[in-house]
């Protein structure tokens, strides 16, 4: 039994975001027909953002003229108050009736599911070693590998994001120098957790930087950890598999209109989107293009990783798409955060994915990946997407509007003092837009009695007739628009 006394400090260490209902649900779009597209997306495990996951609600104007984000799943509508996702089953017909799917989901979402809590150290003679865990029968093989990233020893504090089965976890690093001979003069340890989601783990940064710290200082004093587990736990579904899914399927239609994108906390003041553009520039286009052809992107950086698995969630939210029904017959977008060589044959068997890793040799393994990005040198080995990395003209001009936005957004924002707009919202609603637009645009060329691509179309697309010919016939291949004939004029350049 744990006291209560133990839990009490932890509370301190939380980050929980200040309640706020969210809006009512946008009203849908008129559902796009596709011949390839017609399939209700499922619910997969523990894969709940990204492209095919929530897509955005709309956005609130102010009387400042400045959009309020849209609220996110990580804004608690009274976490208290969330049910088990067993209890609406046995909610009465009239008042089963009235909650809606969008509660649904923000109640599930929303409910704590950490699902273990876990200490890594470096051992000298041993290596990465799992010191200690809750609950004690919970598979963590291979996890000291993640929570402790290759070239970690280089660097004296660092978070990471990864995946282990179909659990996201983060863990915090920290490296305390010792005079120790044994120690080698360093300490080096990682305390984490795991969770079926991704969205909700920022809320817990700053407590694991403080487990990490004390850890250090004062080794095998685990009860704050043990209080926080407790009070935290998941309640797994009685189904027997040991799996939490990401939201019920019953609300996973919810996942249209919910929110835009999972709130990611960053520790740099300029936040995820804005950093992650600022660091790749122009490049960022061609990124752009990749996550939306759902290509293996592998991400390399030397330590420290935690802004680049930032990174990795970045790339997945350059492919979001919110109109109903586009996607759900395309490989999903699976960002796998930090790797190393032990998943390897996870890799193998994926088809779509965004991941980052410190480990070189992942270079030599081109048939696990399409695209390496090596700090902003982003290069593939694969021909047939050699001409993807060359900016069209089209890819500049979005770009110098993305600039300009920015700097419209900076001026309102010095201009009206406390404005709620941010870079984040800014950066994100331009993608997705760019990404609607294509696929509006395609899904009525389909519909129509001509369904021929010409230039005017791919134009209003905000693509290249000429320079995007390539990128424009993949996109058809992958998203299955077989009925579209492409203009012999676009074959040309």
């Amino acid at each position: 039994m744990v006291e209560r006394s133990d839990r009490a400090p932890l509370l301190d260490w939380e980050e929980v975001p200040s309640a706020e209902k969210p809006e009512g649900p946008a009203p849908a779009k008129d559902r796009l027909s596709s011949p390839s597209n017609s399939r209700v997306p499922a619910p997969g495990f523990g894969w709940s953002s990204g492209p095919g996951g929530p897509s955005p609600s709309r956005s609130v104007s102010n009387a400042d003229g400045c959009s309020a984000p849209p609220a996110t799943s990580s804004d608690p509508a009274g976490k208290d108050e969330a049910p088990h996702p067993d209890t609406e089953e046995h909610l009465p017909d009239s008042e089963s009736r009235n909650v809606t799917l969008g509660d649904r989901m923000v109640k599930w979402e929303e409910k704590d599911q950490i699902v273990s809590v876990f200490v890594v150290t470096f051992n000298t003679r041993s290596g990465n070693m799992l010191e200690w865990c809750l609950p004690k029968d919970m598979d963590l093989e291979g996890v000291e590998f993640k929570a402790i990233a290759s070239g970690s020893h280089r660097v004296t504090t660092d978070f990471i994001y990864f995946r282990k089965g179909g659990y996201f976890g983060l863990a915090c690093f920290a490296n305390m120098p010792v005079e120790s001979t044994v120690e080698r003069g360093a300490r080096m340890k990682s305390v984490g957790i795991l969770s079926p989601s991704y969205t909700l783990l920022y809320r817990y940064m700053s407590f694991l930087e403080h487990q990490v710290r004390l850890q250090l200082q004062s080794p095998g004093h685990y009860s704050p950890l043990e209080a926080f587990y407790e009070d935290k736990r998941a309640l797994l579904p009685p189904s027997g598999d040991g799996i939490v899914t990401a939201c019920p399927a019953n609300a996973w239609g919810a996942a249209i209109n919910h929110s835009m994108h999972p709130e990611m906390k960053i520790t740099h003041p300029a936040g995820c989107m804005s950093q992650f553009i600022r660091f790749f520039g122009e490049q960022i286009m061609v990124l752009w293009k990749l996550a939306l052809l759902r290509r293996r992107i592998l991400i390399f950086s030397p330590p420290p990783v935690g802004v680049v698995c930032y990174r990795v969630y970045c790339c997945c939210c350059l492919a979001n798409i919110s109109i109903p029904g586009i996607g759900v017959a395309v490989p999903e977008f699976r960002p796998f955060f930090y790797v190393n060589v032990a998943d390897i044959s996870a890799l193998e068997n994926e088809l779509s994915y965004v991941a980052c890793t410190t480990e070189k040799i992942f270079e030599e393994k081109k048939d696990l990946y399409d695209v390496y990005v090596d700090n902003q040198n982003v290069k593939t080995y694969r021909d047939g997407l050699k001409p993807l990395l060359r900016l069209s003209t089209a890819d500049r001009e979005k770009y110098r509007k993305l600039t300009e936005q920015r700097q419209m957004l900076l001026y309102s924002q010095e201009e009206n003092g406390d404005c709620v707009s941010s870079e984040e919202d800014l950066f994100i609603l331009f993608f997705l837009e760019q990404n609607n637009r294509i696929f509006q645009t395609l899904s009525e060329v389909a519909g129509s009695s001509d369904p021929t691509l010409t230039q005017e179309t791919v134009r209003a697309m905000g693509l290249d007739p000429h320079g995007d010919r390539l990128f424009l016939l993949h996109l058809l291949e992958i998203y299955g628009y077989d009925s579209l004939m492409v203009s012999d004029q676009l074959c040309c350049s």
